[in-house]
C-alpha cells in the first residue's frame, strides 16, 4: 500500500503573533500598557482600549496600534467598542482596580459597587461581546488579569478581593462552559506590583501609596507581568495556563513581605 503523501516543508517562523489581533483593555496605563507594547513586539496587531483616549492615542502611535475609546461600565461603549472590530484572536481583560482600604465595618456601598462594575461586570460585558469572535477566528485566546487577592483574603481589602474572586470563578467557569470550543481561557494573577497608579487610586495619597512598596527591594513592575501574559499567549495553542500566580521574590504570601531597613 502507499505510504501517506510528503508534507511539505515547513515555511519560515514569523513572530509569534503574526497575523492575529489582540484587544487589550485598561491600556492606557500600567500592565495594560505594558501588555500592549509587549504585544506589539511579539507581532501581534494590537487594539486599544481604556477611557483615556488621549493617552491611548499617543501610546498607540508609539507602538503602531490601534486606540479605541472604551468605557466598560457603559454598555453602549462596549457594544460600539465590539462594533469596531472586524477580528478578535486575543482579548486580554485587564481593566479593573482596587478604589478603597476600608474594613468592612466602615464599608462604603458606593465604592464596592465601583469595584465591581469595573472588575466584574465589565469584563462579563465585554466578554459576551466578543466570544463569538473569538470562537470564529479557530484558535482564541481569552486571558484575565486577576490577583493574588483573588485567591486570599486579607483585612481592609474585602470589595477588592471579593470583586477578584469574582474574576477567578469567572474564569474557572468559562473554562468549563468553552471545553469543547478553540478558545482558551487563562488567568494570569499578580502579588505586588509597583505601578504609578494602583495604589493610589486605592488610598488617595501618594505618601500612603509610597508605604505599600517601601523596604521592598524589587516588587514586581508592569513590564514583568507583561512578559507573563506575552508567554502564556505565545505557547502552541494546545497549552492552556490555566492560572499562573507572580509575585516578588520578597513576597512570600500575602502578609509575608521582606522589607528592608
Amino acid at each position: 500500500m502507499p505510504g501517506p503523501a510528503p508534507q511539505s516543508p515547513p515555511t519560515p517562523a514569523g513572530p509569534p503573533g503574526a497575523g492575529r489581533t489582540a484587544v487589550v483593555t485598561g491600556a492606557s496605563s500600567g500592565i495594560g500598557a505594558a501588555t500592549a507594547r509587549r504585544l506589539a513586539g511579539e507581532g501581534f496587531d494590537v487594539v486599544l482600549g481604556a477611557r483615556r483616549l488621549d493617552r491611548l492615542t499617543e501610546l498607540a502611535a508609539t507602538i503602531g496600534a490601534r486606540a479605541l475609546p472604551l468605557d466598560l461600565t457603559d454598555p453602549s461603549s462596549v457594544e460600539q467598542f465590539a462594533g469596531a472590530l472586524d477580528r478578535v484572536d486575543v482579548l486580554v481583560n485587564n481593566a479593573g482596580g482596587a478604589f478603597d482600604a476600608a474594613p468592612v465595618a466602615d464599608a462604603d456601598l458606593d465604592s464596592w459597587a465601583r469595584t465591581y462594575e469595573v472588575n466584574v461586570l465589565g469584563t462579563v460585558r465585554l466578554t459576551k461581546a466578543l466570544l463569538p469572535r473569538l470562537i470564529a477566528s479557530g484558535a482564541g485566546d481569552l486571558l484575565f488579569m486577576g490577583s493574588t487577592a483573588g485567591l486570599v483574603s486579607y483585612e481592609g481589602g474585602a470589595s477588592y478581593t471579593a470583586a477578584k474572586h469574582a474574576v477567578h470563578t469567572l474564569v474557572e467557569t468559562l473554562r468549563l462552559e468553552l471545553y469543547d470550543q478553540p478558545v482558551r481561557v487563562m488567568e494570569i494573577a499578580p502579588g505586588m506590583v509597583r505601578t504609578e497608579e494602583f495604589a493610589l487610586n486605592r488610598v488617595g495619597d501618594q505618601e500612603k501609596a509610597e508605604s505599600v512598596y517601601r523596604g521592598v527591594r524589587e516588587p514586581l513592575v508592569a513590564e514583568d507581568v507583561a512578559d507573563c501574559v506575552a508567554w502564556a499567549l505565545t505557547r502552541p495553542h494546545h497549552v492552556n495556563v490555566d492560572l499562573l500566580v507572580v509575585r516578588p521574590r520578597a513576597q512570600a504570601a500575602q502578609h509575608k513581605v521582606h522589607r528592608e531597613g
